[in-house]
Parts: structure tokens; C-alpha cells; sequence
């Protein structure tokens, strides 16, 4: 990923956050027929590794889970993004030497892929899974709910991954490469538009 200076996230802590609110990631392998990408799913767990660990699953009948062979993968990950107009900036009217452009936030992950096709592990990984994303539910659903049987049957359809991240890239593009006066504008005119994930952005990373 290219990364120009003034982008360029450092903190492996706002990235691993990155990582943990936008959970479905971008699993990229090169395959005997060229490059693949599926998108999975993903839970991190910041405490294996330094960079952290992240799991997820699946069908076995997808061949992804095959190239458990030690070469290296990407997942990608995506965070708030948005199209920024030039008619939010203040130098517009002065020089009119303004040009739109998208701001976004982007982590890229990289490490080598494990398959586990344990079924106490599937089953461990699964009900967390499930568990933390029905927590905002007011009436949140269980793996227990459903018989056993059941999900005992399709547990068995699916292979579990694990990736231990080696290495971060993060990319936060927020308006950085702006006049003080022009990143104001873009949070006002952001915020007017009720995208206000990428104004706070773009507003907290003008006052570092």
C-alpha cells in the first residue's frame, strides 16, 4: 500500500481498533490461478502476538483454507471513508487551485494462514464469535439456541483460520495534506451531511 508520510498511521493500537470495529475483512491469497479474495469475517485478538492474532472460518468447500502452506497472506481491513468536495474548502475561493479527493481509513494485515479444522476449537470459536456481535442485541441469540444436532452438523462444514499477524500497515487519509482552514471546512461540511465517523477523524487528527 502506498503511504505517503503525512498518512501514515504509527499506533498498532489504533489500528488493532480499527481492525476490531470493522470486523469484515478482505482475506487476500495468491492461488495457483492468480490472486483471490474473499471476504471473511474476522475477530482480533490483540492479546496473541504483538501485532495480535485473527480467527475466523470457512465453508469447506472453499480451497482458501488450503493454502495453510506457511506463504504469506493479506487481510485487509476498512475503516470510515468519504468524498470529500472541493467546495469545502476556504482556499477555494482564494486560489480556486483545489481538486476533489476521498478520504478513508485502511489497515493491512499480513501473516501466514493456519487451518484448523478442530471441532472444539470450531465450536469455541464459533459461539464467541456469535456471542460478540449479538451483545447490542436487547434479546442477543445463542449457538445453544439452535439443536444440537444442528449445529453439531454444520460445524462440520466449515474449517477454522488463523492468522498471527507479523506485520501493520495502517493508512489514515484525513485531509492531513490541508490548510487548517480547509481540513475546519471539510468537518463542517462532513458533519453536515451526517458523516460524522469521518468528521471526528478528520477533527482529531488536525489537532495532533
Amino acid at each position: 500500500m502506498y503511504i505517503p508520510r503525512h498518512f501514515e498511521q504509527p499506533s498498532v493500537v489504533l489500528m488493532q481498533e480499527c481492525m476490531a470495529a470493522n470486523p469484515l475483512a478482505t482475506l487476500v491469497t495468491l492461488t495457483p490461478d492468480g490472486l483471490c479474495a474473499d471476504h471473511i469475517p474476522m475477530r482480533l485478538r490483540p492479546e496473541l502476538h504483538p501485532y495480535g492474532t485473527l480467527t475466523g472460518h470457512v465453508a469447506r468447500a472453499n480451497p482458501v483454507w488450503h493454502l495453510a502452506d506457511g506463504r504469506e497472506v493479506l487481510v485487509i481491513f476498512r475503516g470510515p471513508d468519504a468524498y470529500i468536495t472541493p467546495s469545502w474548502y476556504a482556499s477555494k475561493s482564494t486560489s480556486g487551485k483545489v481538486v476533489p479527493t476521498w478520504n478513508y481509513t485502511a489497515v493491512h494485515a499480513y501473516g501466514t494462514l493456519r487451518a484448523i479444522q478442530d471441532v472444539e476449537w470450531l465450536k469455541t470459536h464459533v459461539t464467541e464469535l456469535t456471542d460478540h456481535h449479538e451483545a447490542s442485541f436487547a434479546n442477543p441469540w445463542s449457538v445453544s439456541d439452535a439443536p444440537t444436532d444442528f449445529t453439531e452438523k454444520l460445524l462440520h462444514g466449515i474449517v477454522g483460520i488463523e492468522i498471527a499477524i507479523s506485520r501493520l500497515q495502517g493508512k489514515w487519509k484525513l485531509s492531513q495534506n490541508r490548510p487548517d482552514e480547509d481540513r475546519a471546512g471539510v468537518v463542517a461540511g462532513l458533519r453536515a451531511l451526517g458523516a460524522d465517523a469521518m468528521a471526528e477523524l478528520v477533527a482529531n487528527r488536525s489537532d495532533e
